[in-house]
């Protein structure tokens, strides 16, 4: 994180599998364009004299008017609804075009691309007509919510007359653009637009955002070449109208939230559309708003710190947000120690990614400044790729716990019999009167074990696919260790019940012990071995989760099966081959032993199942409770 370097996830067309970075738990803050669908479509459009529909979805130009589910007649809205889209296509940055193979190309920004589709719909073809030649433009921003463009109107004029040199078109947020009109266009007729009529307008709007459509304002005035391409060029305006937006949410979001809730990961919502439609998206999505509406940014910009970082436990849902009210949200959430990810794609968006524990930018829609800023890059734009990172790194985390599980049981079996055979050598029949003592393992066969224990089984445990949901857990808390205390219990407990299998085996053989064997050390010491492996091997089961029984999918890993297949032969290749027995110091077994060495094995595998069977229904009358 120091050096901020950024790595990208998702599956852009031209890139190998992606990268995932490091991840840890977190509460998300999400921009819309990680949620919804890159393909905006005009549905609605709201004049001064009423409402038509657009029909047909998607990039493709196929659709038309219609007013009460029946085509549209009324030639004065039909003219009104035309000189909306008509100049929403033209304050315009996107294409949209026929390509060599015959299929509808865009290239762009979706609202953009929007009024370019719904204008061919309807067939004005204005985004292509040379009527209308650009004279320059104001540029869209975030703080001001708005973009325009002054353009030269060739006859037959539609907006201006034979005495205007420019129109301003002008195309943005309807709460903002409303207030910088002061006519609008009714009837054919261009009407001083008064308080009652703006209230009206404003309630149209909220009519459409409780419809979860993202709503935008049209309006333009005749203009002269004096006047500078600035922002202040944009007043005295005439409200020609809205429309009506739908932003489908990608098919693949509603499991991701569902997802990200499961896993305990709170998902936030911030994002410049008006507030009823925001909170109308996140209950589609199932981000839940509780009792609380969408927090506008104005009542953001009229709370404290203090107060903000009370809303920022139960509010899911920001609205009409500036910049810098991203950055309040992202430090209120650290202020109750919440590792907090934030998503963006605008210049603007740079300090609250730069702040946020994990900065995710936008690979397509994301300006270089953002991608900068983050410390994470969205290749695809999808908020299920996003999760799809968490599920990820969760499970990387789950390789390192059962790799380490692994392993250090294995070795606390190992050490535990070396060193409970020295302190029970007499009772074993390991010494004697005289004090002479025989090790329960040769230097060799510790070597060998450590060398099947740390290669093809615990290599096969490194790449093993997840037995359990790692989504249903909850969050792992900052203080929580890699070796936590469950981890601890189990190291202690399967390495314990090596070491007395290990031990069993030994004194079942070895004359002179508790259990009354019969044989010789070499042989004595030979079962001990075998026994070892063999636990190693079961444990490996064992160790694929902490939780889920070791009968669970047992199949899906065939690494780790081939990895066994290997250990066995290997063991029965060190026990029966001559050259290989006389390097390790071992004694061929007959069926019977090797049939006692597998079953004392095994007991490895049932004492940790019932650990697991007794853990198990502890989580659940806790998770019960």
């Amino acid at each position: 994180a120091a050096t901020r370097k950024a790595i990208s996830v998702g599956s852009p067309p031209t890139a190998q599998r992606p990268v995932v970075s490091r991840w840890s738990e977190a509460s998300l803050a999400i921009a819309p364009a990680a949620t919804t669908s890159s393909t905006s479509s005009i549905v609605t459009v709201v004049t001064g004299t009423g409402r038509a529909d657009i029909t047909g979805l998607g990039y493709e130009p196929v659709g038309g008017l219609y007013r009460d589910y029946q085509p549209l007649t009324d030639e004065v809205l039909i003219d009104e609804v035309e000189l909306v889209v008509a100049a929403g296509a033209i304050a315009n940055d996107a294409s949209l075009h026929l390509d060599t193979t015959g299929r509808w190309a865009v290239g762009g920004d979706p609202t953009e691309i929007a009024f370019l589709v719904a204008a061919e719909k309807i067939g004005l073809l204005q985004s292509r007509d040379p009527g209308y030649v650009r004279h320059d433009e104001v540029p869209f921003d975030s703080e001001r919510k708005l973009m325009s463009t002054l353009n030269r109107e060739r006859p037959p004029r539609r907006y201006g007359d034979a005495a205007t040199e420019l129109v301003l078109f002008t195309k943005g947020a309807p709460d903002v653009l409303v207030e910088r009109c002061t006519h609008e266009r009714r009837s054919g007729a261009i009407e001083p637009l008064t308080d009652g009529r703006r209230d009206d307008w404003m309630r149209r709007i909220d009519e459409l955002a409780d419809e979860a459509l993202r709503t935008l304002a049209v309006a333009y005035r005749p203009a002269t070449t004096d006047e500078p391409a600035d922002p202040t060029i944009e007043r005295d305006l005439i409200l020609l109208g809205f429309v009506g937006i739908v932003d489908p949410p990608r098919a693949e979001a509603y499991d991701a939230v569902d997802d990200a809730q499961r896993g305990g990961v709170r998902v936030i919502m911030i994002t410049g559309d008006h507030p009823r439609t925001a909170g109308r998206i996140a209950e589609q999505l199932g981000i839940s708003t509780g009792d609380r509406p969408a927090v506008s940014g104005c009542e953001l910009a009229a709370m404290s710190d203090d107060d903000l970082a009370d809303v920022v436990t139960t509010a899911s849902v920001y609205a009409r947000v500036e910049p810098e009210h991203k950055l309040r949200i992202v430090e209120a959430l650290q202020q109750h120690r919440q590792i907090t990810a934030m998503t963006g794609d605008g210049v603007s968006d740079a300090p609250a990614l730069e702040q946020a524990d994990i900065g995710v930018a936008m690979g397509i829609n994301g300006s270089e400044v953002s991608k900068e800023a983050a410390d994470m890059i969205l290749a695809d734009d999808n908020f299920a790729t996003f999760l799809r990172a968490v599920r990820e790194g969760r499970e990387i985390f789950a390789d390192i716990q059962k790799f380490l599980r692994y392993l250090l049981a294995s070795n606390t079996g190992e050490v535990l019999v070396v060193l409970l055979g020295v302190l029970l050598a007499v009772p074993l029949g390991l010494g004697d009167a005289s004090g002479e003592l025989a090790v329960p393992l040769l230097a060799t066969q510790i070597l060998w074990i450590n060398l099947v224990t740390a290669s093809a089984l615990a290599l096969a445990l490194g790449v093993d696919p997840s037995v359990e949901d790692v989504m249903a857990r909850p969050p792992r808390p900052l203080t929580e260790r890699v070796i936590d205390r469950e981890m601890l219990v189990t190291i202690l407990l399967v390495g314990g019940v090596t070491a007395i299998v290990g031990l069993v085996a030994l004194d079942l053989e070895l004359s002179g012990g508790l259990l009354g064997g019969s044989g010789d050390i070499e042989t004595a010491r030979t079962m001990v071995f075998v026994t070892l492996v063999l636990s190693q091997v079961v444990n490996a089961f064992n160790a694929r989760s902490d939780r889920v029984s070791a009968f669970v999918r047992p199949f899906d890993n065939r690494l780790l099966w081939l990895a066994t297949a290997v250990t066995v032969v290997s063991q029965v290749a060190v026990v029966h081959v001559s050259p290989l027995g006389a390097a390790f110091g071992t004694e061929p077994l007959t069926l019977t032993q090797w049939a006692t060495c597998a079953g004392l094995a095994s007991v490895v595998l049932v004492a940790d199942e019932i650990r697991k069977l007794v853990g198990h229904g502890r989580d659940a009358e806790v998770s019960h409770a």
